[in-house]
Protein backbone atom coordinates (compact mmCIF):
# COMPACT_ATOMS: atom_id res chain seq x y z
CA UNK A 1 0.00 0.00 0.00
CA UNK A 2 2.49 2.65 1.08
CA UNK A 3 4.66 1.68 -2.54
CA UNK A 4 1.18 2.17 -4.13
CA UNK A 5 0.72 5.83 -2.21
CA UNK A 6 4.14 6.78 -3.54
CA UNK A 7 3.85 5.91 -7.04
CA UNK A 8 0.07 8.00 -7.01
CA UNK A 9 1.75 10.54 -5.55
CA UNK A 10 4.66 11.38 -7.80
CA UNK A 11 2.30 10.45 -10.99
CA UNK A 12 0.66 13.56 -9.84
CA UNK A 13 3.39 15.34 -9.12
CA UNK A 14 4.76 14.88 -13.01
CA UNK A 15 1.18 15.65 -14.14
CA UNK A 16 0.97 19.02 -12.32
CA UNK A 17 4.65 19.91 -13.18
CA UNK A 18 4.23 19.25 -17.00
CA UNK A 19 0.78 21.41 -17.00
CA UNK A 20 1.09 24.29 -19.17
CA UNK A 21 -1.85 26.93 -19.84
CA UNK A 22 -1.73 29.46 -23.14
CA UNK A 23 -3.93 32.52 -22.54
CA UNK A 24 -5.64 33.96 -25.74
CA UNK A 25 -2.76 36.38 -26.25
CA UNK A 26 -0.08 33.29 -26.63
CA UNK A 27 0.97 31.24 -28.77
CA UNK A 28 2.95 27.78 -27.65
CA UNK A 29 5.64 25.98 -29.16
CA UNK A 30 6.35 22.68 -27.67
CA UNK A 31 9.86 20.83 -28.69
CA UNK A 32 10.57 17.38 -27.38
CA UNK A 33 14.44 16.70 -27.06
CA UNK A 34 15.60 19.76 -28.85
CA UNK A 35 13.45 19.03 -32.02
CA UNK A 36 10.26 20.91 -32.84
CA UNK A 37 7.56 19.05 -32.28
CA UNK A 38 3.70 20.67 -31.85
CA UNK A 39 2.39 24.17 -32.26
CA UNK A 40 -0.03 24.82 -29.04
CA UNK A 41 -2.93 27.28 -29.35
CA UNK A 42 -4.80 28.82 -26.23
CA UNK A 43 -6.00 26.57 -23.53
CA UNK A 44 -4.92 23.39 -21.58
CA UNK A 45 -1.66 21.83 -22.93
CA UNK A 46 0.32 18.57 -20.79
CA UNK A 47 4.02 18.33 -21.84
CA UNK A 48 6.60 15.20 -20.34
CA UNK A 49 8.70 16.77 -18.04
CA UNK A 50 12.25 17.05 -18.95
CA UNK A 51 11.59 15.53 -22.21
CA UNK A 52 9.60 18.20 -23.93
CA UNK A 53 9.84 22.21 -23.40
CA UNK A 54 7.13 24.84 -24.46
CA UNK A 55 8.42 28.38 -25.46
CA UNK A 56 5.51 30.75 -25.46
CA UNK A 57 5.01 33.61 -27.49
CA UNK A 58 2.90 36.87 -27.07
CA UNK A 59 1.09 37.78 -30.82
CA UNK A 60 -0.16 41.04 -29.19
CA UNK A 61 0.90 44.53 -30.78
CA UNK A 62 4.02 45.59 -29.13
CA UNK A 63 6.35 49.10 -29.09
CA UNK A 64 9.75 49.11 -28.44
CA UNK A 65 12.24 52.32 -28.65
CA UNK A 66 14.53 52.51 -30.85
CA UNK A 67 16.20 54.38 -28.28
CA UNK A 68 17.54 58.51 -28.84
CA UNK A 69 20.78 58.87 -30.93
CA UNK A 70 22.80 61.52 -33.05
CA UNK A 71 22.75 61.65 -36.78
CA UNK A 72 24.30 64.25 -38.99
CA UNK A 73 21.90 65.48 -41.54
CA UNK A 74 22.73 66.89 -45.19
CA UNK A 75 23.99 69.91 -43.96
CA UNK A 76 26.21 68.76 -41.23
CA UNK A 77 24.18 69.42 -38.00
CA UNK A 78 23.68 67.29 -35.70
CA UNK A 79 20.23 65.72 -34.64
CA UNK A 80 18.91 63.73 -32.25
CA UNK A 81 16.75 61.57 -33.51
CA UNK A 82 14.25 59.22 -31.15
CA UNK A 83 11.44 56.71 -32.94
CA UNK A 84 9.13 53.88 -32.26
CA UNK A 85 8.36 50.76 -33.68
CA UNK A 86 4.66 49.08 -33.01
CA UNK A 87 4.54 45.32 -34.50
CA UNK A 88 3.22 41.72 -33.46
CA UNK A 89 3.96 38.73 -34.52
CA UNK A 90 1.40 36.43 -36.41
CA UNK A 91 -0.95 34.12 -34.54
CA UNK A 92 -0.77 31.21 -37.15
CA UNK A 93 1.77 28.25 -36.69
CA UNK A 94 4.17 29.53 -39.59
CA UNK A 95 4.76 32.66 -38.54
CA UNK A 96 5.42 31.93 -34.61
CA UNK A 97 7.81 29.71 -35.54
CA UNK A 98 9.87 31.99 -37.99
CA UNK A 99 9.63 34.38 -34.82
CA UNK A 100 11.71 31.87 -32.93
CA UNK A 101 13.96 30.00 -35.43
CA UNK A 102 14.95 32.74 -37.92
CA UNK A 103 16.21 35.32 -35.84
CA UNK A 104 17.77 35.65 -32.70
CA UNK A 105 15.29 37.92 -30.51
CA UNK A 106 13.51 39.97 -32.62
CA UNK A 107 13.14 42.69 -30.60
CA UNK A 108 16.29 43.77 -30.09
CA UNK A 109 16.76 42.97 -33.81
CA UNK A 110 14.01 45.27 -34.52
CA UNK A 111 15.58 48.05 -33.03
CA UNK A 112 18.85 47.95 -34.44
CA UNK A 113 17.68 48.10 -37.67
CA UNK A 114 14.89 51.19 -37.30
CA UNK A 115 18.30 52.94 -36.12
CA UNK A 116 19.82 52.03 -39.22
CA UNK A 117 17.28 52.75 -41.17
CA UNK A 118 17.12 56.22 -39.70
CA UNK A 119 20.47 57.33 -40.30
CA UNK A 120 20.24 56.10 -44.17
CA UNK A 121 17.03 58.19 -44.44
CA UNK A 122 17.77 61.53 -42.34
CA UNK A 123 21.52 61.41 -43.33
CA UNK A 124 19.87 62.56 -46.69
CA UNK A 125 17.84 65.34 -45.51
CA UNK A 126 18.55 68.80 -44.07
CA UNK A 127 17.37 69.55 -40.96
CA UNK A 128 14.49 71.89 -41.95
CA UNK A 129 13.23 69.15 -44.70
CA UNK A 130 13.63 66.34 -42.15
CA UNK A 131 11.24 68.00 -39.48
CA UNK A 132 8.99 68.85 -42.33
CA UNK A 133 8.95 65.61 -43.73
CA UNK A 134 7.88 63.46 -41.06
CA UNK A 135 5.54 61.45 -42.33
CA UNK A 136 7.60 60.66 -45.53
CA UNK A 137 10.28 59.61 -42.64
CA UNK A 138 7.74 57.40 -41.30
CA UNK A 139 6.63 55.93 -44.25
CA UNK A 140 10.16 54.73 -45.44
CA UNK A 141 10.79 53.76 -41.62
CA UNK A 142 7.93 51.33 -41.88
CA UNK A 143 8.80 50.32 -45.49
CA UNK A 144 12.54 49.17 -45.02
CA UNK A 145 11.52 47.50 -41.58
CA UNK A 146 8.42 45.10 -43.25
CA UNK A 147 10.68 44.10 -46.12
CA UNK A 148 13.23 42.95 -43.83
CA UNK A 149 11.15 41.29 -41.25
CA UNK A 150 9.04 39.44 -43.62
CA UNK A 151 10.75 35.79 -42.96
CA UNK A 152 10.66 36.44 -39.20
CA UNK A 153 6.65 36.48 -38.79
CA UNK A 154 6.06 39.69 -37.69
CA UNK A 155 3.78 42.50 -38.94
CA UNK A 156 5.38 45.95 -38.36
CA UNK A 157 2.45 47.90 -37.67
CA UNK A 158 3.68 51.40 -37.57
CA UNK A 159 6.20 53.65 -36.82
CA UNK A 160 6.54 56.96 -35.65
CA UNK A 161 9.41 59.36 -35.75
CA UNK A 162 8.92 61.25 -31.84
CA UNK A 163 11.46 63.47 -32.07
CA UNK A 164 14.17 65.36 -34.36
CA UNK A 165 15.85 68.18 -32.24
CA UNK A 166 18.99 70.07 -33.42
CA UNK A 167 21.82 71.17 -31.21
CA UNK A 168 20.94 73.61 -28.76
CA UNK A 169 22.31 76.86 -30.12
CA UNK A 170 20.31 75.82 -33.64
CA UNK A 171 17.32 75.07 -31.75
CA UNK A 172 17.70 79.04 -30.43
CA UNK A 173 18.65 80.78 -33.45
CA UNK A 174 15.82 78.54 -35.24
CA UNK A 175 13.22 79.78 -32.68
CA UNK A 176 14.83 83.77 -33.24
CA UNK A 177 13.94 83.25 -36.85
CA UNK A 178 10.48 81.89 -36.14
CA UNK A 179 9.91 84.69 -33.36
CA UNK A 180 10.86 87.43 -36.07
CA UNK A 181 8.49 85.74 -38.72
CA UNK A 182 5.81 85.92 -36.39
CA UNK A 183 6.27 89.71 -35.65
CA UNK A 184 6.78 90.09 -39.44
CA UNK A 185 3.33 88.68 -40.53
CA UNK A 186 1.34 90.35 -37.56
CA UNK A 187 3.46 93.64 -38.22
CA UNK A 188 1.30 92.87 -42.23
CA UNK A 189 -1.51 92.16 -41.23
CA UNK A 190 -2.03 95.32 -38.59
CA UNK A 191 -1.02 97.59 -41.78
CA UNK A 192 -3.34 95.73 -43.95
CA UNK A 193 -5.89 96.31 -41.18
CA UNK A 194 -5.23 100.31 -40.95
CA UNK A 195 -5.31 100.87 -44.43
CA UNK A 196 -8.83 99.06 -44.91
CA UNK A 197 -9.98 101.64 -42.01
CA UNK A 198 -8.28 104.55 -43.84
CA UNK A 199 -9.95 103.37 -47.06
CA UNK A 200 -13.08 103.00 -45.47
CA UNK A 201 -13.03 106.62 -43.29
CA UNK A 202 -11.83 108.03 -47.03
CA UNK A 203 -14.32 106.17 -49.05
CA UNK A 204 -16.80 107.91 -46.15
CA UNK A 205 -15.84 111.39 -46.24
CA UNK A 206 -15.99 110.96 -50.29
CA UNK A 207 -19.66 109.85 -50.13
CA UNK A 208 -20.22 112.95 -47.26
CA UNK A 209 -18.83 115.66 -49.47
CA UNK A 210 -20.70 114.11 -52.29
CA UNK A 211 -23.77 114.43 -50.53
CA UNK A 212 -23.56 118.40 -49.62
CA UNK A 213 -22.51 118.68 -53.11
CA UNK A 214 -25.59 117.28 -54.52
CA UNK A 215 -27.74 119.02 -51.87
CA UNK A 216 -26.08 122.24 -52.66
CA UNK A 217 -26.56 121.59 -56.14
CA UNK A 218 -30.58 120.94 -55.68
CA UNK A 219 -30.73 123.71 -53.54
CA UNK A 220 -29.77 125.16 -56.25
CA UNK A 221 -31.16 124.58 -58.60
CA UNK A 222 -34.65 125.04 -56.15
CA UNK A 223 -33.56 128.84 -55.97
CA UNK A 224 -33.15 128.95 -59.78
CA UNK A 225 -36.67 127.38 -60.58
CA UNK A 226 -37.97 130.17 -57.60
CA UNK A 227 -36.49 133.26 -59.62
CA UNK A 228 -37.24 131.76 -62.64
CA UNK A 229 -40.88 131.59 -61.68
CA UNK A 230 -40.90 135.12 -60.39
CA UNK A 231 -39.80 136.44 -63.56
CA UNK A 232 -42.26 134.55 -65.63
CA UNK A 233 -45.40 135.49 -63.15
CA UNK A 234 -43.08 139.44 -64.11
CA UNK A 235 -43.98 139.80 -67.16
CA UNK A 236 -46.99 137.73 -67.34
CA UNK A 237 -48.68 139.94 -65.13
CA UNK A 238 -46.47 143.50 -64.70
CA UNK A 239 -45.44 143.66 -68.59
CA UNK A 240 -44.50 147.64 -68.87
CA UNK A 241 -44.17 147.86 -65.39
CA UNK A 242 -41.01 146.55 -64.10
CA UNK A 243 -39.59 149.99 -63.19
CA UNK A 244 -42.49 150.95 -61.80
CA UNK A 245 -42.67 147.15 -59.15
CA UNK A 246 -39.46 148.88 -58.49
CA UNK A 247 -40.26 151.99 -57.33
CA UNK A 248 -42.98 150.15 -54.94
CA UNK A 249 -40.33 148.20 -53.79
CA UNK A 250 -38.16 150.91 -53.04
CA UNK A 251 -41.22 152.85 -51.55
CA UNK A 252 -41.94 150.26 -49.07
CA UNK A 253 -39.06 149.95 -47.60
CA UNK A 254 -38.70 153.71 -47.01
CA UNK A 255 -41.79 153.62 -45.37
CA UNK A 256 -40.92 150.87 -43.17
CA UNK A 257 -38.03 152.79 -42.33
CA UNK A 258 -41.17 156.12 -41.39
CA UNK A 259 -39.43 157.99 -44.29
CA UNK A 260 -41.13 160.89 -45.18
CA UNK A 261 -40.91 161.05 -49.00
CA UNK A 262 -42.68 163.85 -51.12
CA UNK A 263 -44.66 162.37 -54.59
CA UNK A 264 -45.30 164.39 -56.93
CA UNK A 265 -49.46 163.90 -57.27
CA UNK A 266 -49.66 162.97 -61.46
CA UNK A 267 -46.83 160.54 -60.98
CA UNK A 268 -47.07 157.04 -62.08
CA UNK A 269 -46.81 155.63 -58.44
CA UNK A 270 -49.88 157.87 -57.06
CA UNK A 271 -51.97 156.13 -59.59
CA UNK A 272 -50.49 152.56 -58.85
CA UNK A 273 -51.06 153.21 -55.05
CA UNK A 274 -54.76 154.27 -55.99
CA UNK A 275 -55.24 150.97 -58.05
CA UNK A 276 -54.57 148.62 -55.30
CA UNK A 277 -55.99 150.98 -52.84
CA UNK A 278 -59.26 150.49 -55.17
CA UNK A 279 -59.51 154.53 -55.53
CA UNK A 280 -59.77 156.07 -59.04
CA UNK A 281 -56.53 158.98 -59.15
CA UNK A 282 -58.35 162.68 -59.19
CA UNK A 283 -57.19 164.19 -62.55
CA UNK A 284 -55.96 168.05 -63.28
CA UNK A 285 -59.37 168.83 -64.74
CA UNK A 286 -61.13 167.66 -62.44
CA UNK A 287 -59.39 169.10 -59.63
CA UNK A 288 -60.47 172.35 -61.62
CA UNK A 289 -63.49 171.99 -61.93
Amino acid sequence: MVGIFFIVVAVLIIFFIGVRIIRPTQRGLTERLGKYNRFANPGFHWIIPVIDKMYKVNVTEQMIDAERQEIITNDNLNASVDAQVYFKVQPDEESVKNSQYNVNNYEWQIVNLARTTLRNIIGTLTLKSANSERGKINDELHSTLSVETKNWGIDIVRTELKEIDPPTDVQETMNKVVKAENEKIAAIDFATARETVADGEKRAQIKQSEGIKQSKILQAEGEAEAIKLVNEAADKYFIGNAQLLRKLEALETALDENAKIIIPAGSDVVNIIGEMAGVLPITKKQQEK
